[in-house]
């Protein structure tokens, strides 16, 4: 059923739907020929961009972009600021059979996307691992584990190419410290990147 109250905070486009229950956060909107399925938790100020599916019981933070022709399935989590590029696939079934048909939540593996995070156009998330904090998945990438926060990850299968600041831009390290333009700090320790605080 289509959400027409007029008193709500959020935006659905009259061709979308949005099946009741549903818990839909202030300022977000939701384009053209999108369908919202029961039990979601989308935060405030997302984008759920056109012909995008919201499976049931799906998390979904403050301030997430969700491209055209994406299907967020149920077992998927997207932290604050996650960013998913247009026509990227998320998965949840590890081994799919059409005559053996997976249908209870707990058939489905869960993937974790972790706050500010970004996948490419047309990339590939396969289901039970977590993409880490301010990680950038390039386009078209397979991700058949889990992406250390920061890294910047491409390729089939997806592999660290580097590793990239809260702004976007690719970190330089010298030794294992880098200092972004932009004034924040890293330090690598055994390949895993951190921010530091103080």
């Amino acid at each position: 059923m289509t959400v027409v109250d007029r008193r709500q905070t959020f935006f659905v486009h009259e061709s979308s739907y949005v099946d009741e229950p549903n818990n839909i956060g202030e300022g977000t909107k939701i384009w053209h020929f999108s369908h919202i399925l029961p039990g979601c938790e989308i935060g405030s100020n997302c984008n759920i961009g056109q012909n995008v599916v919201i499976g049931a019981n799906v998390r979904i933070g403050n301030r997430v972009k969700i491209q055209n022709n994406v299907s967020v399935y149920e077992g998927v989590e997207l932290e604050d600021e996650v960013f998913c590029g247009p026509s990227m696939v998320f998965t949840n079934v590890f081994t799919p059979r059409s005559g053996t048909p997976r249908n209870t939540s707990s058939d489905y593996l869960k993937t974790l996307v972790k706050r500010g995070a970004s996948i490419g156009a047309n990339a590939t998330i396969v289901c039970g691992n977590t993409i880490g904090e301010y990680a950038f998945v390039g386009a078209g990438s397979v991700v058949t584990k889990d992406v250390p926060p920061y890294a910047m990850v491409y390729g089939n299968p997806a592999r660290v190419r580097g590793y990239a600041c809260e702004c976007g831009q690719k970190l330089e390290f010298d030794g294992d410290a880098a200092a972004c333009e932009c004034g924040r700090r890293f330090v690598k320790e055994q390949q895993l990147v951190r921010k530091v605080t103080a």
